[in-house]
C-alpha cells in the first residue's frame, strides 16, 4: 500500500475537525433530548464535552496550517459543522432533513469553490 506521510498530514486536519465537531454538536445539541435536566447540569455536562472538542479542534489548526490558510481551515470547519449536523438532527434528534438545505449547501461548496480557488 502506497503511504504518503505529506498527504497523511494534510488529511489529518480533516478527520480532527471532523471528531472536533462531533464532541461540539453534542455538546451544544445534545441535551435537546433531555429537556427535563436540570439547565446546570446540562451546561456542566456540555463544558466537559466541549473540552473534548478542543483536544481535537486545536491540533487540527495548527497542523492545518502547515498547509491551509485560516480562511481556508474555518470553511473546512463550517462545511464539516454542517455535514456532522444534518447527520445528527435526522439520526439523534430526528428531525426532517428538508429540501432548502439542500439549496443552502449548495451556496456553501460554491463559497468553498471560492476560498480554495488559487486566483
Amino acid at each position: 500500500m502506497f503511504y504518503n506521510k505529506n498527504m497523511f498530514r494534510q488529511f489529518l486536519p480533516i478527520l480532527l475537525l471532523t471528531i472536533s465537531n462531533i464532541f461540539m454538536t453534542f455538546a451544544w445539541y445534545g441535551h435537546l433530548r433531555f429537556k427535563s435536566t436540570a439547565l446546570w447540569i446540562v451546561i456542566l455536562v456540555s463544558w466537559g464535552i466541549a473540552l473534548l472538542e478542543y483536544c481535537f479542534q486545536v491540533p487540527a489548526n495548527r497542523i492545518g496550517s502547515e498547509y491551509f490558510s485560516a480562511a481556508q481551515l474555518k470553511t473546512m470547519q463550517e462545511v464539516i459543522t454542517l455535514v456532522v449536523f444534518s447527520v445528527f438532527s435526522v439520526l439523534y434528534l430526528k428531525e426532517e432533513f428538508r429540501w432548502n438545505y439542500l439549496v443552502g449547501f449548495f451556496f456553501i461548496i460554491l463559497a468553498v469553490f471560492f476560498i480554495f480557488k488559487k486566483w
